[in-house]
């Protein structure tokens, strides 16, 4: 018995099961280049341009995202913001968040593509607008999360929760 122990000691401490016990990962897929093949209404999420979020409706006039345009929003620590409606996903003390003012002069379905995963709500006046699609960006791509809704003409907000970053690369694209 104890020599039968002694030998499957033996064979477990060879390199060979060691080797047999943790197979190589998968390569992952690799890319020739990020960002460089992306569909044409979102060819902008590479020229991004600097934006703050407001951290209450007062200040929305200077944090509105321009269907087509992309940005990097510096965002802020979740209990500086004062959102219009609690979000689904607030996040917790430490996430970050803030608020964007959406112009949408054409009905259609809008996507809202995001760097990272954070939660996005789109309200008009204080009802949330339901989402008509989410997923995740396109292969080699640095996006991350899109959420598509269908628009009306008019002024809607976007609140942003739950991010763990204080920069957030975001775009809002009008789908073809």
């Amino acid at each position: 018995m104890r020599l039968t122990v002694l030998a499957a000691l033996a064979v477990l401490a060879t390199p060979f099961a060691a080797s047999a016990q943790m197979a190589p990962a998968a390569p992952a897929a690799a890319c020739a280049a990020m960002d460089k093949d992306l569909p044409a209404e979102l060819t902008a999420w590479t020229a991004k341009k600097d934006l703050v979020a407001a951290k209450g409706v007062a200040e929305l006039d200077k944090a509105v995202l321009t269907p087509g345009q992309a940005f990097v929003a510096a965002l802020a620590p979740t209990p500086e913001v004062t959102y219009v409606v609690q979000p689904e996903k607030p996040g917790g003390t430490v996430s970050k968040g803030g608020l964007f003012a959406i112009d949408i002069a054409t009905a259609g379905t809008y996507t809202i593509a995001l760097g990272t995963g954070a939660w996005v709500d789109v309200l008009k006046g204080d009802a949330a607008q339901r989402s008509t699609g989410h997923g995740r960006g396109p292969a080699c791509t640095t996006l991350r999360k899109m959420v598509s809704f269908d628009l009306q003409p008019g002024r809607y907000v976007v609140q942003i929760s739950a991010n763990a970053e204080a920069a957030l690369p975001i775009m809002v694209a009008a789908k073809p």
